[in-house]
């Protein structure tokens, strides 16, 4: 992951400051930097989204395909994710740079995303063991200004939010196969229900206290982070650990209580400012 190349007495004057509850931009330890959002910004998509947190910039377009069924799951779609880091993004990620930490992040939304409690994939099967729609999720990090999972987290469920599906018949032949027809009418369409689709929550141990939407200097100082996955309920549907030192485990479910209180916020504002966007492109701002 990309970081800031701090000095000794620079590191010291950070964590020193959020110990005394003050970072160097003004916020509080449970604030996020303002966040930037727009939705349906690719055209050749079922959905995407595009977002803004701080010099984080992240791309998301998703294209929903026909596809067969996974064997354990007949009666059922499913997504799969990718993500790519732009060269420009940081020095760090030119040529196979960010090979590893892309797949570190597709792989975490897959465990996440893989419960029908976060998406309703049987609304997405077509014919049992024969054709579902599988949702690809390509996430583009165009540039890194620290805490990508969370930002991550809210571009994908953005995009999702954004993506409508052809509404699909299935026909029966006289020779009893059966045939699918999809509507050409545009405003016909299936959207995918993003209510419990949760959103990540990155808690950072600096020091003796911890922060939420790290910069890249306080990540730079960071001793370790927890990625927790909140819906909007506040249930926790993941949890993993970043960083190589270990955590005390009443730090841990302090740092889990701060997660589950932000998340319950985040997610709140997300669906409001989604609303706002409905189905276009202009961009909101919120979390000032």
């Amino acid at each position: 992951m990309a970081k800031a190349d701090l000095s000794t007495g620079e590191k010291t004057f950070i964590i020193h400051g959020i110990q005394d509850g003050l970072r160097t931009d003004g916020r509080s330890c449970e604030n996020y930097r303002n966040i930037e959002l727009e939705c349906g910004v690719v055209s050749n998509t079922s959905g995407s989204a595009r977002l803004k947190l701080a010099n984080t910039q992240i791309l998301v377009g998703i294209k929903a395909e026909m596809g067969t069924p996974r064997p354990t799951r007949p009666n059922e779609g499913y997504a799969e994710f990718f993500v790519d880091f732009s060269a420009n993004a940081s020095p760090e990620f030119e040529g196979r740079g960010g090979e590893e930490l892309a797949v570190e992040i597709a792989n975490t939304l897959a465990t996440v995303y893989d419960h029908q409690q976060v998406l309703d994939y049987k609304s997405l099967g077509i014919i049992s063991r024969q054709c579902c729609w599988v949702i690809y999720v390509d996430i583009v990090v165009l540039e890194c200004g620290g805490n990508l999972f969370d930002a991550i987290g809210v571009a994908v469920k953005a995009a999702l939010y954004n993506t409508r599906l052809p509404h699909v018949t299935v026909q029966t032949d006289d020779d009893g196969q059966e045939e699918l027809e999809l509507s050409d009418d545009p405003h016909d369409v299936i959207a995918i229900n993003t209510d419990n689709v949760p959103l990540f929550i990155t808690v950072s141990k600096v020091g003796q206290r911890h922060v939420v939407d790290a910069s890249l200097k306080e990540e730079a100082c960071c001793l370790a982070c927890l990625v927790v996955a909140v819906s909007t309920e506040g249930h926790i549907c993941g949890m993993e650990k970043k960083g190589p030192n270990s955590l005390a485990v009443d730090s841990i479910q302090d740092m889990i209580n701060t997660a589950k209180k932000v998340g319950i916020s985040l997610n709140q504002s997300l669906s409001s400012v989604l609303k706002k966007i409905g189905y276009g492109a202009k961009a909101v701002g919120f979390l000032n």
